[in-house]
């Protein structure tokens, strides 16, 4: 019996030895919060608004502090200045991706572009997506399943703006952005399937949730039952065998003999399937592989397009003048056309302005994608030790008033006469990060955004519900990777036609 407890107390305290001491031996760590023994700074972080939480640390101890997060170093960066130095000029150090049990789980082991670890299947995977998926002919290609999802979601407005009833926004672009990607996708909406649609939505809304959950052992591993006592492996697990069937029924579809494919209109699991078949890839690509861009494809690009477009009409309806003006602008370009197509929407500047504006101060990723550092580096002065977990607070950088003016009021006109944008050079606007790891996805996201956006304000005006004052309207936020609106947005539509 005692050398059992002997056995029990050695397996807790040796970790513990272990970390402690490499920890004390890492000298010139950036300032930061003081912690607790083991926790470190856990019990001082709210995970819900953890991107504000942050931001005021930042106030305290500087643009770059650090956090003790269980057993893992962790630094966050809250300037334009220091984010260049991180993800540019120390870019391939801070490229990899810190190992969390639930992305790891649910992305099949990293076998996809977002949460992969650095290396030569992200690189590979990263070059496939890049001239197959997102380039610039891709995007273009499915510029008529874009065409034809809009005019539908237009089309099933008008029938409400009869009767001004109100509108839930939220539900409905969410709808219309993952028909969207599912169509580019999968070549098929799961929008009109009755059970199909429910299964397919629940599966993803419990996805998005598990992505964003905290799991005890990434931090504390050998407190890792603490997970499974929540029931947080078993919903892990049951997402992923739901999810992953569905991949498989959706690849299995594709590889019958005798499907019938429309000509011209080739999906993204076409383009890996060719890929896979003709071995034209430089690693041995897997269905792995494929249902992992899969679920990039469907999880990042579908709240990336819808939670930016609410947030866009938030913005504008708390704003009337900024509405006027950019509705303005659209009905005299559009002239009396029916619908704006994508050729149009590039005499537009003001609205591209608009969707930047509402970019920094309402993007989507708050803290963008958490990344880790591959080997010891110095920033800014500081030692950063291999392994250190980096958080850029994008949206603190976004709202500095040292870099912009007003910096809180929605002020679209600054980018007019500005050449910043969001594409990973301008620091002081980094929405879809930055460097080795930006958004892949940024222009397929850009140019649904922009359709969707250009023909709801061309075809409609917007009122509040009756009795509503644009104070009622929150700005606040759910939590997860992805921000969503906490509260749906409704509206009421009247025809302009």
């Amino acid at each position: 019996m005692f050398s059992i407890l002997n056995l029990l107390l050695l397996c807790i305290i040796l970790p513990l030895l272990i970390f402690f001491h490499k920890h004390r031996t890492t000298k010139n760590l950036p300032p930061g919060p003081k912690g607790l023994p083991i926790i470190g700074n856990l019990h001082q972080l709210d995970i819900s608004k953890l991107y504000l939480q942050l931001s005021q640390f930042s106030k305290i101890y500087g643009p770059i502090f650090s956090l003790q997060l269980g057993f893992r170093q962790a630094i966050v960066v809250s300037s334009a200045e220091i984010a260049k130095e991180v993800l540019k000029n120390n870019g391939h150090v801070f490229s990899n991706r810190p190992m969390l049990y639930g992305q790891q789980k649910l992305t099949y082991n990293g076998s996809e572009m977002v949460f992969s670890p650095y290396g030569e299947v992200w690189r590979e995977l990263r070059k496939i997506s890049a001239v197959h998926i997102f380039s610039s002919k891709r995007v273009s290609y499915y510029s008529s399943i874009r065409k034809f999802e809009v005019k539908k979601m237009i089309k099933k407005i008008s029938e409400h703006a009869s009767s001004s009833s109100n509108i839930n926004l939220s539900e409905l672009l969410i709808s219309l952005s993952s028909t969207i990607i599912c169509r580019i996708a999968f070549g098929k909406s799961y929008e009109d399937e009755g059970h199909e649609r429910s299964r397919f939505h629940g599966l993803l809304h419990e996805f998005q949730a598990l992505l964003a959950e905290f799991f005890v052992a990434d931090y504390i591993p050998y407190m890792g039952w603490i997970d499974k006592v929540r029931g947080l492996h078993g919903r892990v697990d049951r997402n992923f065998k739901e999810f992953d069937e569905f991949y498989q029924e959706i690849i299995d579809e594709h590889l019958a003999p005798n499907r019938e494919q429309i000509k011209d209109e080739e999906d993204i699991v076409d383009v890996l399937l060719k890929l896979k078949k003709q071995n034209l890839s430089s690693i041995d690509l897997t269905f792995d592989h494929i249902k992992g861009v899969l679920v990039d494809m469907l999880v990042a690009a579908t709240d990336t397009t819808s939670a930016t477009s609410v947030w866009i009409l938030t913005a504008l309806i708390k704003n009337q003048r900024v509405m006027n003006k950019l509705q303005e602008e659209i009905r005299n370009i559009g002239g009396k056309k029916d619908f704006l197509d994508e050729n149009d929407i590039q005499n537009f500047p003001f609205l591209r302005a608009v969707i930047k504006e509402t970019l920094r101060l309402y993007l989507p990723a708050p803290l963008l994608v958490p990344r880790e550092s591959n080997e010891n580096c110095i920033i800014s002065g500081y030692n950063i030790p291999a392994k250190t977990i980096l958080y850029v607070n994008a949206w603190a950088i976004q709202r500095d008033s040292n870099v912009w003016k007003n910096s809180e009021e929605f002020y679209p006109e600054r980018f007019l006469e500005s050449s910043i944008n969001f594409l990973g050079q301008d620091f002081e606007l980094i929405p879809f990060g930055a460097g080795h790891r930006i958004c892949p996805g940024l222009s397929l996201a850009v140019a649904s955004i922009e359709l969707i956006l250009a023909n709801l304000l061309y075809s409609f005006d917007w009122k509040l519900p009756h009795g509503l004052v644009k104070e009622d309207i929150d700005t606040e936020m759910l939590p997860g990777i992805t921000q969503h609106k906490k509260n749906p947005l409704f509206l009421v539509a009247k025809s302009s036609m």
